[in-house]
C-alpha cells in the first residue's frame, strides 16, 4: 500500500510542485495551504509523514507542529519541516521541538525523497516493534489491563444524553469509562426505562458474552464523558490469553452482582425514603469529588434507579431537605450529611 503524505505549504506553486513530485514518487498526498486546514487533515487522514512551511499566517510551522504532540494519535507521525529560513537558530528551534528533519528551500528534489524515505523506514521499524511487543500479550493484572486499553485503545468524547451503544445492536467493542457518567438501561414493553447500571471511572461497559453477540441493553451519557474502547474480539482474546486477569475480572463482576442483588432487595422492600437515600448514596459514590458531593443528575434517571416514580422521588427529596441531610440547588442535589442518609430505613 502506498505511504501517504500530508503537505503544509503556502506557497501555491510550490505546493503543486512538491505533491506533482511526491506522486511520481509513489506517494498518496494530502494538501493543506495554511496551518489550521493542514490540522484537520493531519487529524482526519493520519498520514504517514507530515511535511510542513513553517512562515504560515495565522497558525505557523511551529504551532502545528506543537499541537499534533498534544494528540495521542498523530504524536508520532514523523514531521519535516520545510523553510526558507537557514538560520542555525531557526533550525535548531525547529529540531529542539522534537521535529525528525528540517530541509531549507531551495532543496534538491533527491534530498526531500531521501529524507522521506528515511523517516518512513525509521517509521515502519517502530511499527513492527510495537506490533511485535502487542503481539506478545503480556500478562495483565486488572490495572494494567485498565492502562493497555488507555494506551491502544480509542478515544471517544460522549456528550450529554448522547447515545454510546444501544440494544439489539451488534456488540463489537467493550469500553472503558474513564470521565464523566454513564447510565446504562432497559426499556419494557410500554417504553418504560430501568436503568441498570451507573458505572464509574474504570469500570468497563459494552462486555457481556465471550462469544460475539448483541448488546442486551442502552449505555448513554449523563454528562460529557471520555471513554476508550478496544474490539470485542480484541478485548476477548486478552482475556482468554491472561487466565489472572479472567478471575480478577470474574470478581468484578461477582461484586456488580452483589450490589445489584442488594439493590433489588432494597427496591422490594426498602421505605420510598430509603430507595431514595440510597440512590443519592449510589450516585455520591460515582462521583467522589469532595465531602459535600452535587449530583447532577435528572429527578427522572434517579426515580429511574431507585425503582420508584418521579414523583415519589421529588417528596422523598424534599423531606430528606427539610431534614437539613441534602440541598436542592437548581436541578441538582448538594448532599450534606452522608452518614445520617446512610442511617435511614
Amino acid at each position: 500500500m502506498e505511504s501517504s503524505v500530508l503537505l503544509i505549504e503556502d506557497d501555491l506553486v510550490l505546493a503543486e510542485n512538491i505533491q506533482e513530485l511526491l506522486e511520481l514518487s509513489g506517494y498518496r498526498v494530502f494538501l493543506a495551504h495554511e496551518g489550521k486546514s493542514g490540522l484537520l487533515k493531519a487529524f482526519k487522514e493520519l498520514p504517514d509523514v507530515i511535511i510542513s512551511d513553517i512562515m504560515m499566517p495565522h497558525v505557523d510551522g511551529y504551532e502545528v507542529y506543537r499541537s499534533l504532540q498534544q494528540n495521542r494519535y498523530t504524536r508520532n507521525i514523523p514531521f519535516i519541516f520545510l523553510s526558507a529560513k537557514a538560520d542555525p537558530a531557526d533550525v535548531r528551534r525547529g529540531m529542539n521541538l522534537g521535529a525528525d528533519d528540517y530541509i531549507t528551500k531551495p532543496f534538491n528534489e533527491e534530498d526531500l525523497i531521501l529524507a522521506l524515505e528515511s523517516r518512513l523506514s525509521k517509521r515502519t521499524q517502530i511499527l513492527r516493534e510495537e506490533e511485535e511487543q502487542r503481539g506478545k500479550r503480556p500478562h495483565f493484572h486488572l490495572e494494567e489491563f485498565r492502562e493497555y486499553i488507555r494506551t491502544y485503545g480509542e478515544q471517544i468524547q460522549a456528550e450529554k444524553n448522547e447515545e454510546i451503544y444501544s440494544e439489539n445492536r451488534m456488540a463489537s467493542n467493550v469500553y472503558l469509562l474513564e470521565h464523566g457518567l454513564v447510565k446504562t438501561f432497559r426499556l419494557d414493553e410500554y417504553g418504560k426505562e430501568l436503568i441498570t447500571n451507573i458505572p464509574q471511572k474504570g469500570d468497563f461497559l459494552g462486555f457481556y458474552s465471550f462469544k460475539f453477540s448483541h448488546y442486551p441493553e442502552n449505555a448513554q451519557a449523563l454528562e460529557t464523558s471520555i471513554l476508550y474502547r478496544i474490539s470485542h474480539e480484541e478485548f476477548v482474546q486478552l482475556l482468554r490469553q491472561n487466565q489472572e486477569l479472567i478471575l480478577e475480572f470474574a470478581e468484578v463482576l461477582s461484586h456488580d452482582l452483589d450490589v445489584l442483588k442488594t439493590h433489588l432487595l432494597e427496591t422490594a422492600y426498602g421505605s420510598v425514603l430509603k430507595k431514595t437515600a440510597s440512590t443519592l448514596l449510589e450516585f455520591a459514590e460515582k462521583v467522589k469529588k469532595d465531602t459535600t458531593p452535587i449530583i447532577k443528575v435528572s429527578r427522572s434517571d434517579m426515580a429511574s434507579v431507585a425503582g420508584i416514580s418521579t414523583e415519589s422521588f421529588i417528596r422523598s427529596l424534599s423531606c430528606l431537605k427539610k431534614d437539613g441531610l441534602i440541598d436542592i440547588i437548581g436541578r441538582d442535589v448538594k448532599i450534606l450529611q452522608l452518614e445520617k442518609l446512610k442511617e435511614i430505613h
